[in-house]
């Protein structure tokens, strides 16, 4: 890669190159990977989106054939957790077709392995799934896609590129027309706004999700960490060994990611779907009643079991860790009067 590249276009080949993509060649989720995500901090963390299923699910009148589609769905711990869970609702079980959204080989193959039980289908296209009501999940797959950067100077736009020179990777702005800018967006750009932080694939994403959610009913529920503001920011940070480190000295070997703005995704839902729900997720598992379910749990446990069951909670639910950082987004049509894990 010698020519000056878009932002986005070089967080694509690092993270997705198809022989030396990050993504691409290794796990890199779980303690001896980059990152930890909350499947991996704790089993109750999927029991929870299971029991929001089966709800949802319930509220839906109940269809014989609904479709749950994680897209991106990392170890399939979570997928593996909800299967389990749902051994005891017979009618639900029987009423579902699994799908897994994923484009690493590498995932794929531990997915596999992992949920080598169920039946399960693995797509790369989301015009593979069947024409009935569908949910979607997406837990930290949204941070994961590509952005692109456009900053405002001197009243006029430019957009982020990246060159190479002597084997170094440099930052170089590039001129662009505002029009173009509002055309990616697919809004204004309000005067105040001096920077945008905007991933096409995500708006891309969010229309094709919403059109299938419009046209067949459904919903898509979101756990991300993300902001509220109406201001953009640049929120990249690269992770490698569960340390922030420079992406640009660290091409296919760490994860790039960004924060989501809420803010941005609640209208770019609401252009299609009518009812928009947002919350913490820290409020959302304990909605949920995942507190309540630890109860019950340990009462069998030892003493030392017990702690460690309460300390992966309070990772996933203090507001000083992941509780307040990362949101939880649901979006669905107006007519589904279901509220689960947003009642507050």
């Amino acid at each position: 890669m010698e020519k000056a590249i878009p932002l986005d276009k070089f967080i694509e080949h690092s993270l997705y190159d198809k022989k030396r993509g990050y993504y691409i060649n290794k796990n890199p989720i779980g303690e001896n990977g980059d990152f930890i995500t909350s499947p991996q901090i704790s089993v109750h963390f999927s029991e929870m989106i299971a029991i929001w299923l089966v709800g949802f699910w319930e509220k839906l009148g109940k269809p014989k054939n609904l479709n749950i589609i994680e897209l991106g769905a990392g170890t399939g711990e979570m997928m593996y957790q909800i299967n389990k869970s749902i051994s005891n609702f017979k009618q639900f079980k029987q009423s579902c077709n699994f799908y897994i959204l994923e484009i690493s080989p590498e995932l794929i193959k531990i997915q596999k392995k992992r949920n080598n039980l169920f039946k399960i289908k693995w797509i790369d296209n989301l015009n593979e799934i069947k024409k009935n009501p569908s949910i979607f999940l997406a837990n930290e797959f949204f941070d994961s896609l590509p952005v692109k950067h456009f900053i405002r100077e001197n009243n006029e736009w430019f957009e982020k590129y990246i060159t190479k020179k002597k084997n170094k990777y440099f930052f170089k702005n590039k001129k662009k027309k505002l029009a173009q800018i509002e055309k990616i967006l697919g809004e204004k750009i309000k005067k105040n706004q001096n920077f945008i932080e905007v991933s096409p694939k995500s708006i891309a994403k969010i229309s094709k999700i919403s059109s299938i959610v419009k046209k067949n009913n459904g919903g898509i529920l979101i756990i991300d960490y993300g902001y509220l503001g109406k201001k953009m920011s640049d929120t990249i940070q690269c992770v490698k060994n569960h340390k922030k480190v420079d992406f640009l000295n660290n091409i296919y070997e760490s994860d790039i990611t960004h924060l989501l703005n809420f803010n941005f995704y609640l209208k770019k839902f609401r252009k299609n779907l009518d009812k928009v729900k947002i919350t913490t997720q820290g409020k959302f598992l304990t909605n949920m009643g995942i507190f309540e379910r630890a109860e019950v749990i340990s009462k069998s446990l030892s003493f030392s079991k017990k702690s460690d069951l309460y300390y992966r909670l309070q990772r996933l639910v203090d507001d000083k860790q992941m509780g307040k950082l990362f949101k939880v987004m649901f979006a669905t049509n107006k007519k589904n009067k279901f509220i689960m894990g947003f009642n507050d």
